[in-house]
């Protein structure tokens, strides 16, 4: 659904008006009786104003609180806001993705200029049903939704643990062989599920540049991508014919009969 953003609405705030007491008219000096001479009187310096105390039954302000499920000794460095629409939905309500994604960026950055954004839309398999908000809260990880789709599942941290194959786990950003974890950097990880998501497609090195370093401020060349590729390969060990080079053109993942992805109802997001 479009969020759409309210005009801003000026609201005439009621100015309080103070009588002014009418100025005091002196008399005329005759009609006036003369007043005594007093002494001088010792000039005495005023108290400072005490600050007056909340009337009874009225409670002074809160402090602001402190966003929830946020413990001590730690701090808010941001928020996620989920925002489940798919582009036929958007297309009836006259709008795209790209739009709305423009349009939250924009009140972001009216109402805190010193913000910085960054936007991911979730892929899913076509038909692959579900509501539209949790098939996004899936795709970016989010801990309670994961734990919960884990807990329907009746699956445990170590359920799919087996003797012998490869587990890429997108949902989990992780890759296990025969049972172990392989040890992927970040990019390593993004570099495979690229290709993993793109499954018997080649990708050529200029489309791997395009979708993981978009953004970026140092962009790598095609020696580089070759290079990330080699350490990939090196990690995955003997299973590391899963990424296949296709010479003169890129690179494709080739599934193998001992390896299985894991991706929940929904890959991870690529960059939106």
């Amino acid at each position: 659904m479009s969020p759409t953003l309210a005009p801003a609405v000026r609201t005439a705030h009621p100015v309080a008006r103070t009588a002014h007491p009418v100025a005091y008219r002196p008399q005329p000096a005759a009609a006036r009786p003369a007043a005594p001479v007093l002494p001088a009187a010792p000039v005495i310096p005023a108290a400072p104003a005490a600050t007056p105390a909340p009337a009874a039954g009225t409670a002074a302000a809160p402090a602001a609180p402190r966003p929830r499920a946020v413990p001590e000794g730690t701090e808010a460095r941001g928020f996620v806001l989920y925002v489940g629409i798919d582009e036929l939905k958007a297309a009836a309500d006259g709008t795209n993705l790209h739009r709305i994604v423009e349009a939250l960026r924009t009140l972001t950055t009216e109402l805190a200029p010193s913000a910085e954004t960054y936007a991911a839309v979730a892929l899913a398999p076509e038909g692959a049903g579900g509501r539209d908000v949790d098939v996004v809260r899936l795709a970016l990880q989010d801990p309670s939704a994961l734990a919960r789709q884990r807990e329907a599942h009746g699956l445990s941290d170590d359920a799919d643990r087996h003797p012998d194959g490869v587990i890429i786990d997108i949902s989990r950003k992780r890759v296990l062989l025969d049972g172990e974890p392989a040890g992927l950097t970040y990019k390593e990880f993004e570099l495979l599920q690229y290709l993993v998501l793109r499954e018997g497609r080649t990708i050529d090195r200029h489309e791997l540049i395009d979708g993981l370093w978009a953004g970026d401020d140092e962009i790598p060349n095609e020696r580089t991508i070759d290079v990330h590729i080699r350490r990939l390969r090196s990690k995955l060990a003997h299973y590391q014919d899963i990424v296949r080079t296709v010479r003169g053109v890129g690179y494709r993942f080739d599934r193998h009969a001992d390896v299985s992805i894991r991706q929940a109802s929904t890959p991870s997001p690529d960059v939106f």
